[in-house]
């Protein structure tokens, strides 16, 4: 399965291509692995058999440029099929927007019926006449777009893009129902950290405040803001979060949200001559409001690399990016989250602690 080193992290197969600027979901025991820049080949990851399989493609006419994936809302959350929806591009790349009806490349089902013919591919984006929909105008610019699902219904596409821009868009009406501009402080945004304040800390389920308000978090350069919106009004407003002076210069890192913290790996900045990349873990507690930089890092410095948590909570994969010599890299790696979330660690240690207690209990039970 690979070697552990001194940094915490498990080297894993590497990748079947370089990639950056991946996009990854998460699917059970799977990875999902959607493209990169220029790069459109498509993998399911194992975690189990630490193996790789091709979904698929790309159509040839899409060019990976800083895209999106996000998981459309599944109302049975224990079927095996997921849908997955992919958007990008600017005015100076051709945009997309895709879904793909996913099922198990893993399983004897998608190799027999008939009835998943259409399933693990990318095909267009349409409305109930079977009319492409793309998302976004000719002139916007989706390069480093970040997105996220949310509302009473998990309906509504949250889309933050360059140069400070955000937009919701209605998956059931098909149309965008607002723009407005982030309190960016003169900084653009673009290839950065967008969550949801979630009710289990895992980005699955958007925070509801009261009514039909809702809470995100977004982090850019010295950007860091908690986004509430209020459904009912369509309105958003803005808030002014702590900023580290360690992470401030820094953008394009990999980051995860786990149980009121946002781990950041890696990044880069320009220093007006050159990229300076980073191999430095930070840590922003949502509820404290406070950052921290571990003394453990990556075992490279590495930008436009992807982060995502195993559905089994237990592990944080790091997979692809570019190293400080401009090189896209094959890297697959992976980290225990309880070294970067102390809380995990208290409720092992707790979990131990009743468990001693209980069979001590079943022992002097049957003397």
């Amino acid at each position: 399965m690979g070697n552990q080193n001194k940094t915490h992290f498990q080297i894993l197969k590497e990748l079947p291509t370089p990639l950056d600027e991946s996009q990854c979901v998460p699917h059970k025991h799977e990875l999902l692995i959607c493209g990169g820049y220029e790069q459109r080949a498509c993998y399911s990851y194992h975690t189990l058999k630490n193996e790789y399989k091709f979904i698929c493609e790309y159509p040839s006419h899409v060019k990976l440029y800083g895209h999106c994936v996000v998981k459309l809302d599944n109302k049975n959350k224990n079927s095996n099929q997921i849908t997955l929806l992919s958007f990008g591009g600017s005015k100076h790349v051709k945009r997309h927007t895709l879904v793909m009806k996913y099922i198990s490349v893993w399983s004897n089902i998608s190799n027999k019926s008939n009835e998943f013919n259409n399933y693990n591919k990318w095909i267009s984006f349409t409305d109930k006449h079977n009319r492409p929909i793309i998302i976004g105008k000719s002139d916007t610019d989706y390069y480093g777009v970040r997105a996220v699902i949310g509302g009473s219904k998990n309906h509504l596409l949250f889309i933050t893009y360059y140069y400070n821009n955000i937009s919701v868009f209605d998956l059931n009406t098909l149309q965008f129902i607002k723009h407005d501009s982030l309190p960016t402080n003169g900084y653009y945004i673009r290839h950065h950290c967008f969550v949801l304040k979630s009710v289990n800390g895992q980005g699955q389920e958007m925070m509801e405040i009261n009514n039909q308000n809702y809470q995100m978090l977004l982090f850019c350069f010295s950007t860091d803001l908690l986004i509430e919106y209020d459904e009912d009004n369509n309105f958003f407003q803005f808030q002014q979060l702590h900023v580290s002076k360690n992470i401030a210069p820094l953008y394009r890192y990999a980051y995860v949200y786990i149980n009121d913290i946002i781990l950041f790996f890696g990044g880069c900045n320009w220093n007006g001559n050159e990229w300076i990349f980073s191999k430095a873990v930070h840590k922003y507690s949502i509820q404290k409001n406070k950052w921290m930089t571990f003394k453990n890092t990556l075992p490279s410095p590495l930008k436009d690399c992807v982060a995502i948590l195993s559905e089994d909570d237990n592990h944080i994969h790091i997979i692809g990016g570019k190293d400080d010599k401009e090189t896209t890299v094959s890297t697959h790696m992976k980290t225990k989250v309880r070294i970067w979330d102390l809380s995990q660690l208290v409720m092992i240690c707790l979990l131990l602690f009743i468990l001693k207690h209980k069979w001590y209990e079943i022992i002097d039970n049957n003397k």
